[in-house]
């Protein structure tokens, strides 16, 4: 009798203590679910930037940075060909005739202040330069030593360029032309992928710096089909690789189709290439669909598909993360389906995303790069003809609207 009342008391001491952790348990899940039930909300700022002088207009933006003082970078290709209907060119022949008092094409760097005033613009193809300014310029970064990077993914592009804030030239790594195919004619030249060329690019997307390792991590890109990592004094490749972290390859892919399996490979374009705070790299391989998660050697952790159905240009475009410390937030630019998708980064599961595609502020129409400042706001560019650079300011945490009925970032209406 004593033995069974002792036993009953152990059970009964036993449940209370699983009760007990159950109970803390479920008070972790519940918190859990709270914090997984907020994420940021942005309002979009329909009058930042402020407008620009000498009749300046915008071509495809089609980079974008913050730097370390919360100003704003952009590089643009003002003198494309869908701004020729009414723009002159940025850099016109000398009997260009002038078409009317609108518009012409601002340089192709521009640099904002944080309140949206242009303070600085440079750039772009000169007679006699030490440097070839690029074909097709493709993404710009302002490193922790002030100096200012530059890719492009024109047809001859197998160079990086790197300049002073003021525009002045410091170096050139690469040689453009180098992958010309020497069978093919001049006249119409045909350039060939090398993923495993060390001292040349293949039309390079984007570049991110890791201050603390004084490392660039080049996203190539646009005709290779790898991650880069390069020394940022001497522009030399250190190491590299491909999807799942293996050996970069050019072997050709056949159209996408969600319904295979994987790709083995990136395909073109690998378009970013960002490093969190935990020394972790989210590659953007756009036209898979997909985000691949690797160690900073380029071991594979793993990978996380978005909005697999997405054909044509693909949905995983650009990168960026919330300035909290741990950077919960992952942010994605996604130009196919027009919205700025927020991501839980730990779980990697999609919360909410704001944007759907027009031209009024707040929507987009090619929404190709995605940067945030020092205060959490986001920055965007947009390519093809939505040709626009746009400020959504952070309002905090808030419940997660459904990405189905998720309002448009517009400012909250006040007064009666």
């Amino acid at each position: 009798m004593a033995r069974g009342l002792r036993s009953r008391k152990f059970v009964g001491v036993a449940l209370g203590a699983l009760l007990v952790g159950l109970g803390i348990g479920q008070a972790m899940l519940d918190r859990a679910s709270a914090q997984a039930k907020e994420a940021p909300r942005f309002e979009v700022d329909p009058f930042w930037p402020k407008p620009m002088p000498n009749n300046w207009v915008l071509g495809q933006t089609i980079g974008l940075t913050v730097d370390d003082r919360d100003h704003v970078w952009l590089i643009h290709r003002g003198n494309d060909p869908g701004n020729l209907d009414r723009t002159e060119l940025a850099f016109p022949a000398a009997n260009q005739p002038r078409v009317s008092e609108c518009c012409q094409a601002a340089p192709p760097v521009l640099e904002f202040d944080a309140e949206g005033n242009l303070v600085g613009s440079w750039g772009g193809p000169k007679a006699g330069a030490p440097y070839a300014w690029p074909e097709s310029n493709h993404g710009i970064v302002v490193d922790h030593k002030g100096f200012v990077w530059i890719g492009g993914n024109g047809g001859p592009d197998a160079h990086i360029l790197k300049f002073r804030r003021d525009g002045t030239f410091v170096a050139q790594y690469g040689k453009p032309g180098a992958r010309k195919d020497p069978a093919s004619p001049d006249a119409k030249p045909v350039f060939t992928a090398d993923s495993k060329d060390m001292n040349n690019f293949g039309r390079v997307a984007k570049i991110f710096i890791d201050p603390k390792a004084n490392e660039g991590y080049v996203s190539d890109g646009y005709l290779n089909h790898r991650v880069a990592v390069i020394d940022l004094d001497s522009g030399k490749i250190k190491r590299m690789w491909g999807a799942y972290g293996k050996p970069p390859t050019d072997d050709p892919l056949p159209r996408y189709n969600p319904a295979d399996p994987p790709a083995q490979q990136f395909r073109n374009p690998v378009h970013c290439a960002e490093m969190a705070v935990d020394g972790l790299v989210y590659v953007c391989d756009r036209p898979n669909d997909r985000v691949q998660i690797f160690k900073s050697d380029g071991t594979f952790v793993k990978e996380v598909f978005v909005e697999k159905q997405t054909l044509s240009d693909g949905s995983v475009w650009d990168i960026a993360f919330s300035k909290d410390a741990q950077q919960r937030f992952l942010y994605m630019a996604d130009g196919a389906n027009e919205h700025v998708r927020i991501f839980d980064r730990q779980s990697m599961q999609e919360l909410t995303h704001f944007g759907y595609g027009g031209r009024q502020p707040g929507m987009f129409l090619g929404v190709h790069s995605i940067a945030v400042d020092s205060k959490g706001n986001i920055f965007t560019t947009e390519t093809y003809t939505g040709k626009r650079l746009q400020k959504f300011v952070m309002k905090g945490l808030g419940p997660i609207a459904k990405p189905s009925t998720a309002p448009t970032p517009w400012p909250a209406k006040t007064g009666n």
